[in-house]
């Protein structure tokens, strides 16, 4: 009894991702993400002279196949350390005091996250 198999179809819509995927256009999308992700930080940050919410900027890199969105705050108190990151988790002061984190990076990034996570199944579901 001779076995029977049939395929009807085309692979017209993974060849088209792959094509994608080879000449990296997603890298190019992410910029936009990179850019909201930009601005939702700069809105949340908490203000004092503004100088950490306007110090925001992102970066895009490809390595081993996967994509990557670093976003990096540029404003350093005296000793070095990012500003964002004193007020996100919190500092001793130089007299001995406290001053309580503010966890005010992950709910402004997270709806960016997850529009990016949208966005992507989308595209990947066409």
């Amino acid at each position: 009894m001779p076995i029977r198999f049939s395929q009807k179809g085309n692979f017209k819509r993974t060849e088209k991702f792959l094509m994608n995927a080879k000449e990296r256009k997603f890298f190019k999308a992410l910029d936009k993400y990179g850019r909201e992700g930009v601005e939702a930080l700069k809105q949340a940050t908490p203000r004092d002279t503004g100088l950490t919410a306007e110090s925001w900027s992102y970066e895009i890199h490809w390595s081993k196949g996967q994509f990557t969105i670093n976003w990096t705050n540029s404003n350093l108190s005296e000793p070095g350390i990012p500003v964002a990151v004193l007020i996100q988790y919190g500092h001793v002061t130089k007299n001995g005091g406290y001053v309580q984190g503010r966890d005010y990076i992950n709910p402004a990034i997270a709806p960016v996250f997850d529009k990016l996570a949208n966005d992507a199944w989308k595209e990947m579901t066409k």
